[in-house]
């Protein structure tokens, strides 16, 4: 066996000396690489910055220019002191960036606890706009749920949700000047009321402005102004909020005494026919509850009608002492009284009345008797001149204009009904204007919801048309004294120190086709003080009393008597002349003329 130490060794292959790189070379490829890469890097800039200027500088902008809204502030309402009844009040919204938000859905329950909304409703809102980037969460919250929010985001690390500022509507008298005032929306659009017939006027006009922001949308410097933001203009009303105060007080604790359905009253100034005080029952608070409808919302005052009832017999003694077809002395027997199939009568036996007597007792059958003597035209002209089924011109959304059908379709007993407040309707403002005729002398004067000499009114006391005699309407005014005497209807308008004067009206409501309802009624006052030379008028309706009294009376005079002492009390009206006036003196002793 061979050994195999002793084979033969193969030769080992010969290896040649390799090249050394050639130096000039090397530096040749790396000179042509950077100076191949310094041209494209020139070129990407030359591009950039000489072609590309324009459209890069937008990118660029966009992405931290931004035009953010500057809020304006809505119009403010004040009471005719300057006392705020509407304002627009710095608040913060939270709104939120779904594609951010939607990574930190398990903090949704801590967000919606801090804003007081479901949780499961914000995550769906939330996950319904993930592909977007803004989305209000809350518009105008409070300030415990501002700073409840802002103590999640910090313990939670939230990203994507943020503040902005809006303004909130803001009325401090509540439900107490709701119905005139009214409300805005959540877009500060108004919606009722004043708000919304005056939404041009009070309506702000936003800014606009260039800002820088951040990242996280931060504003972080202010670039320019594109558009100044215009707040808008301030509306003076006439009413008194002391006034509306006390004339709210009364009508609600009398529409609940009362049961009643709901109620309205009207203080008008004299001198210029401006609205004093503007309330009703039922209310409602324009700062949060708006449930329960046009029950609730809509202003009786200017939207509802009624049929006045008896405090229309002054107007039928007006027109007939106007054409001369009695005088104060004339007599008129007041037993039931037929006109075709239907019957006139008084609710008690009065005999034998004179003028002043029929609106002392408030006869019926004196009243048809004195309208009589005119014809359908006359008693009609003075009812349409008077603004019976026209508008006030208050400007108010809804105002009715009531209803007073034209004379050419009255038939003998309308003719009648028409003396003593049936057969028409008329709204509690139209019915104020109407007396303050009477008190204002025989001059008619339109009535305003705004401050005379305030941004909607220039004048300072219009002169207004003259209607009636001031001979005629002093006359009148002497015997609606009676009224509010002992002998008369209201004797519970008496006001201690002062003359007042009015008339009361208790009306049944319609049925539809059955006619009037036996057990439903409106009860109505109205007048005006200081009798000798007036100051103040007001009309007051209850609606339905349901506690067993129903005449004016009774359930209206009262409120009267209450709201109109305070107003003299508050306008620090004098004391007029304690002695009643000749007519008055001498109908109380007995012996009229």
């Amino acid at each position: 066996m061979p050994n195999p130490s002793r084979r033969a060794r193969k030769p080992l292959p010969s290896l040649k000396p390799r090249r050394a790189p050639n130096p000039a070379l090397r530096r040749r490829l790396l000179m042509s690489a950077l100076s191949l890469a310094f041209v494209m890097l020139t070129a990407g800039v030359f591009y950039r910055q000489v072609i590309q200027t324009e459209f890069l500088q937008r990118e660029g902008e966009a992405r931290y220019l931004r035009d953010a809204v500057i809020p304006a502030r809505r119009g403010m309402i004040t009471d005719r002191n300057g006392e705020p009844l509407a304002v627009s009040t710095p608040v913060e919204t939270v709104w939120a960036e779904p594609r951010k938000l939607v990574e930190h859905l398990d903090k949704v329950p801590a967000i919606a606890q801090a804003l007081d909304m479901d949780a499961a409703f914000l995550r769906d809102r939330i996950e319904s706009n993930r592909d977007k980037g803004f989305l209000y969460v809350k518009r105008r919250v409070t300030f415990d749920e501002a700073q409840a929010v802002r103590a999640a985001i910090a313990q939670y690390k939230i990203e994507g949700l943020d503040f902005e500022s809006e303004y909130r509507r803001f009325y401090p008298g509540a439900e107490v000047f709701a119905h005139v005032i009214g409300f805005t929306n959540i877009e500060d659009r108004g919606q009722e009321g004043l708000e919304l017939a005056y939404d041009r006027v009070l309506k702000a006009e936003p800014g606009l402005q260039r800002v820088i922001r951040d990242g996280r949308r931060r504003t972080v410097q202010q670039v320019e102004q594109i558009s100044p933001a215009h707040p808008g203009r301030d509306l003076v009303l006439s009413l008194d909020r002391r006034l509306q105060y006390l004339a709210y007080r009364e009508l609600k604790a009398a529409v609940t005494e009362h049961k009643a359905k709901g109620g309205s009253l009207v203080v008008l100034d004299v001198a210029t026919g401006e609205v004093l005080a503007m309330v009703n029952q039922p209310s409602f608070n324009p700062n949060s509850d708006r449930s329960g409808g046009s029950e609730r919302r809509r202003n009786r005052a200017l939207t509802d009608v009624m049929e006045p009832g008896s405090t229309l017999k002054p107007f039928v003694v007006a027109a007939a002492l106007e054409r001369r077809v009695i005088t104060p002395a004339s007599r008129f027997s007041t037993a039931p009284y037929s006109i075709g199939r239907n019957v006139v009568r008084d609710v008690h036996n009065y005999g034998t009345l004179d003028v002043t007597g029929i609106i002392t007792k408030s006869s019926n059958v004196g009243s048809v008797k004195i309208a009589q003597k005119m014809s359908y035209e006359d008693l009609w002209s003075l009812y349409d001149r008077l603004g019976f089924g026209h508008p006030t011109g208050v400007g108010f959304p809804g105002e009715s204009r009531g209803l007073l059908r034209h004379y050419s379709t009255w038939r003998p007993f309308e003719h009648a009904t028409h003396s003593f407040g049936y057969g028409l309707s008329v709204t509690p403002l139209q019915l104020a204007q109407a007396y303050l005729v009477l008190a204002a002398d025989g001059v008619k004067r339109p009535v305003t919801l705004f401050k005379r000499n305030s941004l909607m009114q220039t004048a300072s006391a219009p002169e207004g048309v003259r209607l009636l005699s001031q001979d005629t309407t002093r006359r009148l005014r002497a015997m609606m004294e009676t009224v509010v005497s002992e002998q008369g209807t209201a004797k519970q308008a008496i006001i201690a120190g002062y003359r007042a004067a009015g008339k009361t009206g208790t009306a049944k409501k319609s049925a539809g086709k059955a006619g009037y309802a036996s057990n439903r009624y409106q009860s109505v006052f109205a007048g005006f003080v200081p009798a000798g030379r007036p100051r103040f008028v007001m009309a007051v309706m209850i609606d339905e009393p349901g506690a067993g009294a129903y005449y004016g009376g009774v359930v209206a005079a009262p409120i009267f008597q209450k709201v109109m002492e305070g107003a003299l009390r508050l306008f620090n009206v004098p004391p007029d002349d304690p002695e009643p006036s000749m007519m008055l003196a001498q109908h109380l002793q007995g012996n009229a003329p």
